[in-house]
């Protein structure tokens, strides 16, 4: 399972509720995107959320 390179997010679990409260289980997935970034100095390739690069936690390199 694929998780957030800076934040370490991943996949979080819980119960899908119908309006008569059955339950069944339910993901819920971050947006991972594959971007180059530094990384002590040199680029690497790694798995950020959108909300990481849109927040400006990390900058893309080209």
């Amino acid at each position: 399972m694929a998780k957030d390179f800076i934040t370490g997010k991943r996949t979080q679990f819980g119960n899908k509720r119908s309006h008569a409260l059955n339950s069944s289980r339910r993901s819920w997935k971050p947006n991972l995107q594959k971007a180059t970034i530094l990384v002590n100095g040199k680029p690497k390739k790694v798995y950020v959320s959108a909300r990481t690069l849109k927040s400006g936690k990390v900058t893309r390199v080209n």
